[in-house]
């Protein structure tokens, strides 16, 4: 007894980020190990009122198409009151839901029918600024100290004027520190290592009074029912702190806070290192498109928001996954069974999977089959179930164009959801709408593919089935890449959990491609899901064969 004791103090000691996760598996809540996530972008999902715009009630009548589709969890871009320059992401009052999206009731109302379908419906949370329209940014600017002078970050005097600080006409002598865009004054977190006089640190009255009111935003929603964040730009709030050594820790005692208030409830970080947002206490990252490498590398083509020369899912045949895999399987192993890791098949900021020239169903088809079979838990972009392409030569709309240079427009990836082929796709009977439906004249639509049983929309459906009816290909599975040195096409790749093991194998090039797999001698490979794809085994080695654009999943037995 006393030496099982000791050992569990060792432990602890030796592992200080994750003593203190106490809840079920230190990764999360227990129904993260199974969940398959849906995003919407509310202004061009479902537009219920007719004015242009989707909204929460819009959002609410189609739960019954998301829980089909086999969506355990919604998150939702940004409610919250906004001037919407940034699409929502500059809030001007976290307490409070735009106007343009309904009501608390309405919010509820969406709550309790998702729920009684057995879906979580996750938030976002603008966590490191807010909206210069903010009161309390208003207030901040105020010559005379008040209760808002430091919950932002200011200079002494306007004649101090760093990179990424914004001068204007204030009573206040000095300038603001922005988080992205100018009009987005950053928050007062503090800093890891103050070199500036003005830069306070992170246990100055100012930060820590901003934690306070971090968890009384969140526990405000969490208390109404909501299921949990996602967190914009996680790793932004602390500056000044090489490592991020500071910023874990304030999002490990967010964690701890958090998960002893709502034990069922999730934190999602836009991180983009999993490792390191996992080692800050929170469930689920995402790898993406920054600081970690391999999402460009595989899916970005020459059209779209971070428009490349080529990608691994080029019908060339011209691309290399091992960027990807080393990356992705660095993070995999870093994470541990600690929380998640997300491969997202888009999202509001980048191109989505039909761009360019990726844009037929079968090429769709070898894409979601390879993000439907990784470990880790999928975020399925609204619409790309569909196949709804990336738009270009596109307005600006509320802020979808970056400053960054050869960047492309992101509202190519926000147009409104394609639900049937009557007006404006049946997002909204407005004569003017948020921004315009995708003019190819046979542009793909729920309703369409839901009659025809070789759709994307049902294969997508098939796939989500399949992780839960296999549990090796769900979120919890191990994940080994057979793939070494110049085996480029096809991919091929084995999931397994106890004692079941699948083989996938994906060729998203227009040739046809072979592959032989070593040390699978004596098994035979059960057929669940093949298009152009088979196995051939004889004592020594297997050889995979698959068509152009084919793929496979494969039982062992």
């Amino acid at each position: 007894m006393f030496k099982h004791f000791w050992v569990g103090i060792w432990f602890l000691l030796l592992t200080p980020a994750m003593a203190s996760f106490s809840q079920g598996r230190v990764g999360g809540p227990v129904w993260l190990e199974k969940a398959v996530f849906y995003q919407v972008y509310p202004q061009t999902f479902k537009d219920s009122d007719g004015d242009g715009i989707g909204d929460l009630n819009g959002l609410r009548q189609k739960l019954d198409y998301l829980r089909s589709l086999g969506i355990d969890a919604i998150w939702m871009n940004p409610i919250f009151k906004s001037p919407f320059r940034d699409a929502g992401y500059d809030v001007e009052d976290y307490y409070s839901i735009a106007p343009r999206y309904g009501t608390e009731e309405d919010l509820k109302r969406l709550l309790d029918e998702a729920h009684a379908k057995g879906m979580k419906v996750v938030l976002d949370l603008v966590a490191g600024h807010t909206s210069d329209q903010h009161p309390w940014f208003k207030a901040s600017q105020q010559k005379k100290r008040n209760a808002y002078s430091d919950r932002y970050v200011w200079t002494k005097t306007t004649g101090q004027k760093p990179e990424n600080y914004v001068s204007g006409s204030f009573d206040r002598n000095g300038n603001y520190l922005k988080n992205f865009f100018s009009f987005q004054p950053a928050l007062n977190f503090g800093f890891a290592a103050p070199a500036q006089s003005w830069e306070q640190p992170v246990d100055a009255e100012g930060p820590r009074l901003m934690r306070q009111e971090l968890k009384k935003i969140i526990a405000y929603w969490m208390d109404k029912g909501v299921d949990g964040f996602r967190v914009d730009m996680a790793s932004s709030l602390i500056k000044n702190d090489p490592g991020f050594t500071e910023t874990q820790k304030l999002w490990r005692e967010m964690r701890n806070w958090f998960e002893a208030k709502y034990p069922e409830g999730v934190l999602i970080a836009e991180w983009s290192n999993p490792k390191q947002s996992v080692d800050a206490g929170f469930m689920i990252d995402f790898m993406m498109h920054f600081n970690v490498p391999g999402y460009p590398s595989m899916f970005f083509n020459s059209e779209g928001v971070f428009p490349r020369d080529t990608c691994y899912f080029d019908a060339r045949g011209i691309g290399n996954p091992f960027e990807f895999i080393h990356h992705y399987m660095d993070q995999v192993k870093g994470v541990g069974n600690r929380g998640y890791v997300s491969i997202p098949t888009a999202n509001h900021d980048i191109n989505r999977p039909h761009a360019g020239s990726r844009n037929t169903p079968e090429q769709l088809k070898v894409l979601m089959t390879f993000l439907l079979t990784l470990k880790g838990i999928p975020f399925i972009y609204y619409g790309d179930e569909i196949g709804m392409r990336y738009v270009p030569a596109l307005p600006d709309k509320e802020g979808s164009v970056l400053e960054i240079p050869g960047t492309q427009n992101r509202a190519g990836s926000r147009t409104p959801m394609q639900w049937d082929n009557t007006k404006n796709a049946g997002f909204s009977e407005a004569d003017s709408i948020y921004l315009p439906i995708d003019s190819k004249r046979f542009y793909p639509n729920v309703q369409g593919q839901e009659k025809n049983p070789g759709s994307l929309l049902n294969y997508t459906r098939h796939l989500i089935n399949l992780r839960k009816l296999y549990p090796a290909l769900g979120n919890t599975g191990q994940i080994q890449f057979l793939n070494k040195g110049s085996e480029t096409y096809p991919l091929v790749y084995e999931r397994s959990l106890e004692s079941q093991r699948l083989i996938i194998v994906i060729n998203p090039s227009g040739r046809d491609a072979e592959f032989v797999i070593k040390g699978y001698d004596g098994f035979e490979f059960e057929e669940i899901i093949t298009d152009k794809a088979r196995i051939m085994s004889d004592t020594k080695d297997s050889i995979i064969y698959v068509g152009t654009f084919g793929y496979g999943i494969f039982l062992i037995k």
